[in-house]
């Protein structure tokens, strides 16, 4: 193994005294025929990252956004915390969970708070 890292020294070593004697015309060409490949490099990453990370969260909030707008009465959700109520009250930013069969046991939330919609009452309206 030390033989070949000698060897690539030597080598590197030789091409370094031939650069010397080639000019500065050698010495250019090294990083300009790098530049394209590295450019390619950091736009790959950037069309990575977008199309694995940053796409998927975009596409995940507006679902959630649309969720907490499509809320209504009777719908049973369960919060950030894991609290499970139906839904008797409705404004722009609270709603206002049934958390049990008792009568006057209500808690408000922020809409923020939900974090799904369990299930979704039928209403024999429709």
């Amino acid at each position: 193994m030390w033989n070949l890292v000698l060897a690539q020294a030597q080598d590197a070593a030789q091409g370094t005294a031939e650069g010397v004697t080639d000019g500065a015309a050698g010495a250019g060409a090294a990083p300009q025929a790098q530049m394209p490949s590295m450019l390619f490099m950091v736009v790959a990453f950037f069309f990575i990252m977008y199309f694995f990370m940053i796409r998927p969260n975009q596409k995940r909030e507006k679902e959630r956004k649309e969720m907490l707008a499509s809320l209504s009465k009777g719908d049973k959700v369960v919060t950030t915390g894991g609290l499970c109520g139906t839904v008797v009250g409705l404004s722009e930013k609270i709603v206002v969970l049934r958390v049990s069969e008792e009568p006057g046991v209500k808690m408000e939330f922020l809409r923020e708070a939900i974090m799904r919609v369990a299930s979704r009452e039928k209403s024999a309206k429709e």
